[in-house]
């Protein structure tokens, strides 16, 4: 895919037997799958997107899921075959936001600084919904035992559900509350992020 285009889903399964799709959403925009327009099938990255009429579409009761009517998608083994793919739209496409709000796309392999440290400690390969959401930040090393004194501060965060698991991984991945406390600098001219995480949060967090 190239600059050109916004993913804002994908499709992982078919619903029902009369073609309609579930699709798994990468925008925080939910009008982008219930307000009825074009779209855009990206099949293969390689190739140019086919463009395609949604045609209604709603959230799954509970689920940070997506159900969806793509016009010409009939019966469950056409929406079968769309498995995998990507939903796009044109990246001029994009609506205006609000002072501290990002899109997606803009926050993935930013470079991320301790903000008391001032060490570059990894970078931004994904972003989470789940409540306030979370950067998954790949480490470039695990934390040192000496270092942890300088990453205390007086905040103390509460998070849901179970940790990840922790493993030794040689480029572990943490996940990092994306608030401001947490968070205070986001810079996309310069492609980084500072973070000031409360003590034990980046080795708590580790995966």
């Amino acid at each position: 895919m190239n600059d050109e285009w916004l993913e804002i889903g994908t499709i992982v399964a078919a619903q029902g037997i009369k073609g309609l799709l579930r699709v798994l959403p990468s925008t925080d925009f939910p009008a982008r799958f219930e307000q009825p327009g074009q779209r855009w099938l990206q099949f293969d990255p390689k190739k140019s997107p086919r463009s395609v009429e949604l045609v209604r579409g709603n959230q799954m009761a509970g689920k940070n899921l997506y159900i969806v009517e793509l016009a010409g998608i009939e019966d469950r083994n056409q929406a079968e075959n769309l498995k995998g793919c990507k939903l796009l739209i044109p990246k001029s496409d994009r609506p205006e936001l609000e002072e501290d709000e990002y899109h997606i796309s803009d926050l993935i392999d930013l470079e991320v600084y301790h903000q008391l440290t001032g060490e570059n400690i990894g970078k931004v390969i994904d972003v989470f919904s789940a409540g306030n959401d979370l950067l998954e930040i790949k480490l470039y090393q695990s934390p040192k035992a000496e270092e942890k004194k300088a990453m205390q501060t007086p905040i103390d965060v509460k998070r849901k559900g179970s940790a990840p698991s922790k493993k030794k991984n040689k480029n572990p991945r943490v996940f990092i509350p994306f608030v401001k406390e947490i968070v205070p600098v986001v810079d996309l001219e310069s492609g980084r992020i500072e973070i000031n995480p409360p003590l034990g949060l980046l080795e708590v967090n580790q995966n």
